[in-house]
């Protein structure tokens, strides 16, 4: 166990030190850090806990280990421009992306590829054995655990602190508010089934997440394309231009730390479409599983900050904890009740022992660690991934600089086709996600998303060259 020190590890205020000197420019590229004994004598710590921070910052990308000589402040990788923001498309479509998205998903799932084309964290990034404990202890104490439904709205001590963490994130949220769904992905689901019905127009960013586009496919539902940048997400102008044209049921979006772009919409754009979509009666169904992993830890304030009446608010720890748990909720604002009754004939309930284990974790604090070591991990990772494609890939590539997450949206030169690209590195084995599955039309032909998900090695590295290669051939 490491030093402590109020507010966490010794090591993790160490490395927060250490890295905000980088960040200001106090500690150059290329500058030689303390050797460890001799840190760890000027600050009386031991030799462990600078080991621990120069590992932590290592990790972030910040340094680098030179053999025989030390640690040094690593070179960042250079600015590029931003991948490109489609032209508009006034045009409502159906949606089929639902082979290609199970062809992936199947591809994904095998352990032997080099899994770049998933968007969820490696186990070795997430507390599996603290959960685990937690579980255990919940079995032995919970003798009737099991022996009835957790029917909706849910479990209630997993909707209480769910409500507590969304108050310190500036939303107005009671427990009461709240229906417990097994991940995110049902959510949306019952999120769209509310608002919506068969035929009604969604729209959506463009690039969306291809899980929202088939849950829109499955629904019968039809998608309206809205541009998205990079950095600053929807395109607010565009939506607002766009519903004067179009009547559409629904917005479906991502404010914070989109997929596949990594972007953040600013406050006074959040505030601006909640505006635009209370005075045209448009429900936002909000995807927030990414809230969590901005870098920096500034959470910015969910669309559901503005209202709490036209936002349908969606998320899990499916990107921050435990994929495989499927513990997610929603917020369903004006249409809770309609939500609570479709959970009731959609899947009656969700699986009580997880949704405790998760609830039990939220209200230790151990979360909130959790959160600080991932986000500083996958902010490595984005540096390291979005370096190694800069170098290996040919002239003409974009690449975007999410300031959370860990999915990368690469522009590829044109005439790449990233469903050819997608085969070819699946030959070699490595997933890719390609550009087209996040466009109900299919659009982004030379674009791909990389998962900078699982920490940095050779065997990436060596991915990463192969996938240049492939794209210089094309």
């Amino acid at each position: 166990m490491g030093e402590t020190l109020a507010g966490g590890f010794l090591y993790e205020h160490l490395a927060d030190e250490l890295g905000q000197a980088i960040d200001r420019g106090a500690l150059r590229a290329g500058d030689r850090l303390p050797s460890v004994r001799r840190l760890a004598e000027e600050r009386s710590v031991s030799v462990s806990t600078v080991l621990e921070a120069y590992l932590q910052l290592e990790n972030a990308g910040l340094i680098e280990v030179r053999p025989k000589s030390g640690h040094y402040v690593r070179r960042r990788a250079a600015a590029t421009p931003d991948p490109r923001v489609p032209r508009p498309c006034q045009k409502p479509s159906r949606v089929t992306v639902s082979d290609a998205y199970t062809k992936i998903l199947t591809a994904m799932r095998d352990p032997e590829l080099v899994p770049l084309g998933c968007a969820t964290v490696d186990a070795s990034y997430l507390p599996s054995a603290q959960i685990n404990r937690i579980i255990t202890q919940v079995t032995r104490e919970m003798v009737t655990l099991g022996s009835r439904y957790e029917a909706a709205p849910g479990l209630l001590t997993l909707r209480r602190q769910v409500a507590r963490r969304a108050v310190e994130s500036g939303m107005s949220l009671h427990e009461n508010d709240l229906c417990t769904t097994i991940g995110a992905t049902e959510g949306l689901s019952l999120a769209l089934h509310a608002v919506a019905k068969p035929g009604d127009v969604i729209a959506v960013e463009s690039p969306a997440y291809f899980g929202v586009l088939q849950t829109i496919e499955g629904l019968n539902l039809r998608a309206l394309e809205v541009p998205s940048h990079s950095r600053t997400g929807l395109d607010v102008g565009a939506f607002e231009e766009t519903i004067k044209q179009q009547r559409v049921a629904a917005l479906v979006v991502t404010p914070t730390v989109s997929n596949p772009q990594g972007a953040i919409m600013p406050d006074d754009e959040r505030e601006r479409l909640v505006r635009i979509c209370k005075r045209a009666d448009i429900p936002i169904i909000e995807d927030d599983v990414y809230g969590e992993l901005v870098f920096d830890g500034t959470r910015p304030r969910p669309l559901r900050a503005f209202d709490d009446e036209i936002v349908v608010h969606v998320s899990s720890v499916s990107k921050t904890l435990a994929p495989g748990y499927r513990v997610g909720w929603i917020a369903g604002g004006r249409w809770h009740d309609q939500i609570v009754r479709k959970k009731y004939s959609h899947t009656l309930a969700c699986p009580a022992l997880l949704g405790m284990a998760v609830a039990e974790f939220l209200a230790s604090g151990g979360y909130d660690r959790h959160l600080r070591r991932l986000r500083t991990a996958l902010a490595g990772n984005v540096e390291r991934y979005r370096e190694g494609i800069l170098t290996e890939f040919p002239d003409g590539t974009r690449v975007s600089s999410p300031r959370g997450g860990f999915v990368l949206w690469v522009e590829l030169p044109p005439g790449i086709d990233a469903l050819a690209l997608h085969e070819a590195a699946l030959r070699r084995g490595i997933v890719v996600a390609p550009g087209p599955l996040f466009s109900a039309r299919q659009r982004f032909g030379n674009f791909i998303r990389i998962s900078a998900g699982t920490p940095w090695s050779e065997r990436i590295s060596a991915s990463i060259r192969t996938l240049g290669r492939l794209v210089a051939k094309e």
